[in-house]
């Protein structure tokens, strides 16, 4: 099992990701997006709106467990980040939490 926190933090750093709830719905719709982190406190309408164009695109929509601020902190952002979108990994393995469970949707974090 991997450090989803770690993950998170390394293809921040070393890959291309966007942030925000926006990016994520244009990337989804795209299929752009090799993986979207989704944080507990989006939205029910948009979460749902970004599941099914994920679906439709083949991107994986991941929720994560924890609120916006605590993504953000650990995006190294000053912000709290609602979205995150994974457009290349870089040296992270984040596209382990997707190949491991196919099941949607798929839910990570600590509580």
């Amino acid at each position: 099992m991997i450090d989803v926190d770690k993950a998170i933090a390394a293809a921040v750093n070393s890959g291309k990701v966007a942030f925000g709830t926006k990016e994520a719905l244009l990337n989804a719709k795209t299929g752009k997006a090799r993986l979207i982190l989704v944080s507990r406190n989006v939205p029910a309408e948009t979460q749902n709106d970004l599941n099914y164009y994920g679906r439709l695109s083949g991107v994986p929509v991941v929720s994560y467990r924890r609120d916006g601020v605590d993504l953000g902190m650990i995006c190294g952002k000053p912000f709290a980040v609602s979205a995150l979108v994974v457009r290349e990994v870089g040296n992270s393995e984040i596209l382990k939490l997707v190949e491991s469970d196919e099941s949607e949707p798929n839910e990570i974090g600590e509580d």
